[in-house]
């Protein structure tokens, strides 16, 4: 039994969890090199990540990818973007990403490892040029004016 589960409902769930992930992952990195930010399916790409590096207890990659989330999430939630926390947050979300991607794989040969790790670095470089969100429009209201 690992976190109240048996062997078998925590690998379960750690697949679940690292489809999502990277499904969503990809739908997000997707919408970052055309300069768009999902709040939603953000918020399911870094719960699921977060989720699967978890269940993954015991292996490099996953703790690695919990470290890279935590200034990603700190630039989203905490910096909303500003200055240069928009691109930690766009290679922090590349990374986590590719090591999910890299995790699911998990290719034999280092040459193959190269080959994921050559076109993740092309895409978060991208990623970091291209994703400029817009801010969010702010309403404004007029108020009456007072009576004199």
């Amino acid at each position: 039994m690992v976190l109240g589960m048996s062997l078998s409902t925590l690998t379960t769930l750690h697949v679940v969890l690292s489809l999502i992930a990277i499904a969503s992952g990809a739908l997000v990195l997707r919408d970052m090199l055309r300069s768009r930010r999902a709040a939603g399916l953000t918020a399911v790409f870094l719960l699921t990540t977060a989720g699967t590096s978890v269940t993954g207890l015991g292996h490099v990659t996953g703790a690695l990818s919990l470290v890279v989330l935590v200034p990603t999430v700190l630039a989203l939630y905490q910096h909303c973007l500003a200055g240069p926390w928009r691109g930690v947050y766009a290679a922090g979300a590349t990374a986590a990403l590719y090591l999910n991607v890299l995790q699911a794989l998990a290719p034999p040969d280092i040459v193959t490892q190269l080959v994921i790790l050559a076109i993740f670095v092309g895409l978060g470089v991208l990623a970091v040029k291209r994703f400029r969100p817009c801010a969010p429009r702010l309403v404004h209201i007029r108020l009456p004016a007072a009576p004199v």
